[in-house]
């Protein structure tokens, strides 16, 4: 086998390993409904409107959110964050706390 050869089968390895892995969900931002009670929220970037309704700025990535509750919004102080699952799923939890689902919002038009 020549280094050529070798190259190639690396290359075609790793794009088949990349083909086979699982998709992850395009990004964090949208509106989250919650499964348990009557809230939504929204992420844009950096920013969240809480369901409060205040806009602030949080720590985010791709597929994690995080922030501490505003002054003036319940449970002002305690830390939220976010990790999402897929693209219609996050897990919300506050201070460390068990994670509780939430789904994308469904859009009426």
């Amino acid at each position: 086998m020549t280094g050529r050869d070798v190259a190639r089968a690396f290359l075609l390895s790793g794009v088949a390993l990349f083909l086979s892995s699982p998709a992850l969900a395009d990004a964090i931002d949208g509106e989250w409904c919650s499964t348990t009670e009557v809230a939504h929220f929204s992420i844009a970037g950096p920013v969240i409107v809480t369901p409060a309704g205040t806009q602030t700025t949080g720590d985010y990535r791709r597929h994690t959110f995080s922030y501490v509750v505003p002054a003036g919004d319940p449970g002002a102080g305690q830390t939220i964050a976010m990790r999402q699952l897929n693209e219609e799923e996050i897990l919300v939890a506050v201070d460390g706390g068990t994670p509780v689902l939430w789904r994308r919002c469904e859009v009426i038009s």
